[in-house]
């Protein structure tokens, strides 16, 4: 996600790792709040029907559909794998919302209806957290992780609850998974055991540890081994967070000028062998090396009228609303981090 202008100054401590399909709604939408220290008192609330989800609002099975999973779903390394890579070809990284008059709200039975019924998309707040939900769902233990992303532009990382990860804990190994990241995401889990390479296709990915702070790194689109030129994505610590904690940097991506997804209207979306992205009126195909033919990237111009059709064929995207293309410049944020 984008480097925010403004600080955050709520910080949202979950104590407990994500173990159970109960405990984890149950944290997913309430936890204990502190603020500068002090605890907040609980207020009454009227109920609402968002409120206190169960079961019925979401359908596994109409899940697992949706990204093209099918067998059995228990908990194991081989069904994370495929259930992450099977994310990422079928559900877009996208911010459609924000440029066609809507706004998102991190409410996992409302992400479930986009994202599931509605064949949509989202940025990293709702499909990680809908991802989540799913994984919980199945029996996988999982936590969330606030991330700080690193700005190409200045060099600086953005604050806390910038970007949202999930840690699967399974079989006493730890992995990390990111179903909701972009072009230089991982497709398939990445072991937080070690802090060697490793490989996904072309690319080369790594979890460095400094004092507690973990950087993901990458060598871009090449792999020159363990002494390649690496580049960092994000940082995160392993503290656990809750969905509530990142409402407020979830607003602020959606209207901020310091933020990309507030200046550009994007959807992206891995492809077997390749990426396909939208941005403002354009339409980049990018295609990943092979033995045969090096890494190639081709541009092709949109008009406004272009846009509905080419959303709806390449990613499977159909607005509600009229889409209001944008491909501003991002006014660079104060370097805080």
């Amino acid at each position: 996600m984008g480097l925010p202008c403004t600080k955050i100054n709520k910080t949202l401590i979950l104590k407990n790792n994500i173990s159970s399909n109960e405990g984890f709604l149950k944290n997913l939408k309430t936890c204990s709040m502190f603020k500068h220290g002090k605890k907040k008192k609980k207020k009454k609330k009227k109920k609402k029907k968002t409120a206190t989800m169960t079961s019925a609002e979401m359908d596994v099975k109409t899940y697992l559909a949706r990204i093209g999973f099918c067998g059995p779903a228990e908990p194991s390394l081989h069904v994370l794998r495929s259930l992450h890579r099977g994310h990422q070809l079928s559900v877009p990284f996208e911010n459609l919302t924000v440029h066609s008059g809507g706004h998102v709200e991190l409410d996992p039975p409302l992400l479930y209806d986009k994202i599931v019924n509605q064949r949509r998309g989202g940025f990293c707040f709702e499909n990680n957290g809908l991802f989540s939900w799913l994984l919980c769902k199945l029996g996988f233990q999982v936590t969330l992780f606030s991330a700080q992303v690193k700005s190409l532009k200045t060099g600086f990382y953005g604050p806390p609850f910038d970007h949202l990860v999930l840690m699967v804990s399974l079989d006493g190994k730890r992995w990390l998974c990111d179903v909701g990241f972009g072009g230089p995401g991982f497709s398939d889990p990445l072991s937080l055991e070690t802090s060697g390479p490793q490989e996904q296709g072309h690319r080369v990915y790594r979890i460095r540890e400094v004092e507690r702070m973990h950087f993901l790194e990458w060598q871009r689109e090449e792999n020159r081994g363990t002494d390649g030129d690496w580049t960092e994505i994000y940082k995160f610590t392993l503290e656990p967070r809750c969905l509530e904690d990142f409402a407020e940097l979830c607003q602020y991506h959606q209207s901020s000028p310091c933020s990309i997804f507030y200046c550009k209207s994007v959807c992206t979306i891995l492809k077997p062998g390749g990426r396909l992205t939208y941005i403002g009126r354009r339409l980049i195909s990018t295609t990943y090396p092979t033995e045969d033919k090096g890494f190639e990237t081709t541009t092709m111009q949109l008009k406004d009228e272009e846009i509905p059709d080419v959303l709806a064929v390449e990613f499977g995207v159909v607005l509600k609303s009229p889409l209001i293309p944008k491909d501003e410049d991002i006014t660079p944020p104060p370097a805080m981090y």
